[in-house]
């Protein structure tokens, strides 16, 4: 390994030694050597040693069935303390990346040589509005429980850094290592049931509480001292540059379990949670604050009481004690005389704001500027309600309502009307004052449900929810008929609805649907000049093809941007992105930047889902540096944009499209041996086992591969190594493109444009993850024979999309500009490796009696879709 990286190969070794401690004494020596034996293999056989290939397919065929699971975990969590010690390497003091300036303090220079003028950067920092919005997905395997002894390996970790370490503290530290990864070694990686959405939102908040909440005013700190030391001023007390918002317990689409009762509990318990957390806080400043020169706007408020600021913040802390109270009461379902005081944020921030003011203005700024600035810190980035809940819900689920409705009142069916006559019911109702719903109407339990939820809206505080997201969303009656169902139950403020474009054709249509939509003159007052759209990664990519969705996706947001303009509108684009490539994934700062100019002007908002958010948030240290990353990207789209495309780019950009999509429809929707093959040569039918989350893996219970959600249909093609929905028609389209001349042209746009650039090197690191032999023993082992071809003649496809990527590179090979990433990858190669072999024996084994019950087969089979799921740093 690059010698840059020599402290993070030292924990990796570390660990790996202790978990081979760990294995020996629980297994014994001889089980022991055959990991290590294994391993070599591995080793070996990826540098190219067919001997040793052969030795490694057949040691692993050779297993008995009681070495399967153990031999499974041994590399599964060899996999998980990799990642444990890689995610500690990005804020280590051994890192050399991390010891030099930050993503904020490079942008800053940036900006400084640039021609803004101060005011114009000023600006643009305190309009930042970035939202990053937690999700449910079904992406992490990893439990909660293990997750708590990795970031407590994090914490050891970190303490071995220090250099004035002696030889006896060091031990006590080893020793907590080697307790913590005997501690996981014992504990059953895979849930035995799934997660509620209640137990996701709890996950979520547990995710704020540990990394996030001391995160956040760290980050506010460095980013006001940089603008002081830059540009001489101060962040506003109130300015929230990075927000958060949840899917936990809102998302209802093509989720039965998150119902209303659901969201009422949730909505509860993310308070409770938020107050708790300022409980904590207002405690600790009234054992600081004990000064007694006071401003007289205090005075005012608590006479001559020697200690002023106690004396406010202790009625405070009562106040909150006494809402927790009654929140813990209605949770329980028990009844309570407490009072729910504090259910607004400015009954925090309003005393907080007087104890700072007053401490400045009796030249004690260094104590006001301590505890009580973070406190405000995070008060105006989380508010009383921790994170803002969005709901999700698919956009037949309302017109399914409408249509029992309009029947029972004798109106037709609502579902066969033409859009004209929708939008003209939906409108004449929304401008009218008298009910649309009787009171004696008792709709279906499933439309019931919707009504409910639109009730739960309706008698909760606005500021506890984001927007409400249409899925599936194809027409301006789409989101007119949310409008309608929140003004019948009597909500009683403006909740935005955001229309979710997820497949091509729906992206190809956006702009056609918000003109009509905006041509509304309703709809334009209602939404006082701010509309959300929110733009499908995920289905679009299913589709049609990664470089089709992609630039279906480039194309919608610039042709959003231009509506906007000309409306004078503020246009807030949420990107519904995964954590794979294949589902709009990649590193962030990249992603944002490769966006179409002026498309962040009016804010960001992103999806963060599964195992992403702990990649991420994992650690407070990792969430500063990601914060950061997030900041710096956005200014910098903002302040200093990419060029626009060529018009001669884009003309290439739309041959690709159409190439590449015509060429992956004809693989996935035409080719007759296709989904036999997908089911054959992936573990597709298996993954429905895996307890990942509450929300089933299609959307409808008997559909075929067209109803799987693009989670499951990434993360089966992830665990053979095949990686086809991230690169299938890509060859195709590049290589029809440079046999009609335009290889210059393409290497020009990876030159000078960042999205085509930000496309290729996304590429670059899907091929690094695929592996070629192991999917062809994927098909050797659990595909018939009469299907082999399909997989050679897909394998050829990867070779050849490989290979005309590498020829548009500047130069080098794949991801050489990246070596971070790269080396990551060698670094699991031998550990993913065996997994993905043994995962095949598993199968195997399993399908060839598929009528009866592996139990020791199907627990070591779920301990490897979890470990090569960890090895390649995602799943869906």
């Amino acid at each position: 390994m690059h010698e840059k990286y020599a402290a993070l190969r030292g924990n990796v070794g570390l660990l790996g030694q202790l978990l081979g401690k760990t294995i020996k004494d629980h297994l014994g020596e001889e089980f022991l050597a055959k990991i290590e034996t294994i391993r070599q293999l591995a080793k070996s056989s990826r540098q190219g040693n067919e001997e040793a290939r052969q030795n490694l397919l057949d040691t692993l065929h050779g297993l008995s069935d009681d070495e399967l699971l153990p031999v499974a975990r041994a590399f599964s969590q060899f996999l998980n303390l990799a990642n444990v010690a890689e995610q500690f390497h990005t804020v280590s003091r051994h890192n050399e990346d991390h010891s030099g300036p930050d993503a904020i303090d490079k942008l800053f220079a940036k900006l400084k040589a640039s021609n803004h003028s101060e005011q114009e950067i000023i600006a643009a920092i305190r309009e930042l509005d970035i939202e990053l919005v937690l999700t449910a997905h079904p992406t992490e395997v990893t439990r909660r429980t293990l997750i708590h002894k990795h970031v407590q390996l994090n914490e050891c970790l970190e303490q071995l850094e220090l250099c004035d370490l002696s030889e006896r503290e060091r031990k006590i530290i080893l020793q907590r290592i080697e307790q913590l990864i005997n501690q996981a070694w014992h504990t059953n990686e895979i849930r035995e049931q799934r997660p509620t959405p209640v137990d996701e939102a709890k996950w979520g908040f547990a995710m704020i509480e540990n990394n996030l909440w001391p995160a956040i005013p760290n980050f506010m700190r460095q980013l006001d001292e940089r603008l002081q030391e830059n540009f001489g001023l101060r962040l506003p007390l109130d300015v929230a540059p990075v927000r958060f918002a949840s899917w936990m317990g809102g998302d209802r689409d093509g989720n039965p379990f998150v119902t209303a009762k659901v969201t009422r509990e949730v909505l509860l318990t993310s308070r409770w949670v938020a107050l708790s957390l300022f409980q904590n806080d207002v405690q600790e400043l009234v054992s600081e604050l004990s000064m007694m020169d006071a401003s007289p706007e205090l005075r005012a408020i608590v006479g001559d009481n020697t200690e002023p600021y106690r004396f406010l913040l202790r009625t405070l802390r009562d106040d909150i004690k006494e809402t927790l109270q009654n929140l813990t009461a209605r949770l329980q379902g028990q009844y309570t005389e407490s009072r729910d005081l504090i259910c607004r944020t400015e009954q925090l921030r309003e005393p907080l704001e007087l104890c700072y003011h007053s401490l400045h203005a009796c030249g004690m700024s260094i104590i006001a500027d301590g505890l009580l600035l973070d406190v405000l810190r995070k008060l105006a980035c989380f508010g009383i309600t921790l994170l803002k809940l969005d709901i999700r819900q698919d956009g037949e689920r309302h017109g399914d309502v409408l249509s029992e409705l309009t029947r029972y009142l004798g109106l037709g069916d609502y579902a066969q009307w033409s859009e004209e006559d929708k939008q003209a019911f939906l409108l004449t109702e929304l401008n009218s004052r008298r009910p649309l719903l009787p009171p004696d109407w008792q709709p279906n339990a499933e439309n019931q449900e919707v009504l409910d939820t639109c009730r739960v809206i309706a008698e909760t505080d606005p500021g506890a929810f984001g927007i409400y997201i249409i899925s599936m969303a194809r027409q301006p009656s789409d989101v007119l008929a949310v409008q309608l169902l929140l003004k019948e139950v009597g909500c009683p403020f403006r909740m935005p609805v955001a229309p979710l474009f997820e497949t091509q054709n729906d992206l190809q249509n956006a702009a056609l649907v918000m003109n009509r939509l905006l041509s509304v003159d309703w709809y334009r007052g209602y939404i006082q000049g701010q509309q959300y759209v929110m733009i499908g990664y995920s289905d679009s990519a299913k589709d049609a093809g990664m470089i089709s969705a992609n630039w279906a996706q480039y194309r919608a947001m610039e042709e959003l941007v231009a509506i906007a303009e000309r409306e004078n509108l503020k246009l807030n684009l949420f990107h519904g992105r995964g954590g794979t490539v294949g589902r709009g994934g990649g590193p962030a700062h990249q992603a944002i930047l490769s966006q179409p100019p002026g498309s962040l002007k009016g804010g960001f908002r992103v999806t963060e889902q599964g195992e992403m958010i702990r990649f991420k948030f994992g650690l407070p240290a990792v969430a500063i540096t990601s914060l950061k990353l997030y900041t710096s990207a956005v200014l910098e789209a903002n302040l200093l944009p990419p060029p626009k495309p060529k018009r001669e780019w884009c003309e290439v950009m739309e041959q690709l499209a159409q190439v590449s999509c015509d060429h992956y429809r004809s693989i996935i929707r035409d080719e007759p041996d296709f989904v036999p093959y997908f089911r054959a040569a992936t573990p597709e039918m298996e993954l429905g086992k895996l307890p990942l989350g509450s929300r089933p893996s299609k959307r409808k219970p008997n559909g075929g591969v067209e109803s799987l959600r693009a989670i499951p249909w990434i993360f089966a093609w992830t665990q053979n190594r095949l990686m086809l929905p991230s690169w299938l028609g890509t060859h195709i389209a590049l290589n029809t493109a440079v046999a009609e001349g335009k290889e210059e042209l393409l290497i020009e746009m990876s030159k000078e444009w960042p999205f085509f650039r930000t496309r290729l090197e996304m590429l670059e690191m899907v091929f690094l993850k695929a592996d070629m032999w192991l999917s062809e023993y994927y098909d050797q082992r659990l595909a018939p024979e009469n299907l082999w071809p399909l997989g050679q003649r897909l394998r050829a496809e990867l070779k050849a999309s490989t290979e005309v990527v590498l020829r548009l590179r500047p130069q080098g090979g794949l991801l050489d500009d990246q070596p971070w990433i790269k080396e990551s990858i060698k670094l699991r190669n031998p550990y993913t490796d065996p997994l993905n072999v043994l995962q095949v024996e598993l199968l195997n084994r399993s399908r060839s009696t598929p009528d009866e019950l592996h139990p020791q087969v199907d627990q070591a089979l779920m301990v490897t879709i979890a470990g090569i799921a960890a090895g390649m740093r995602n799943t869906g």
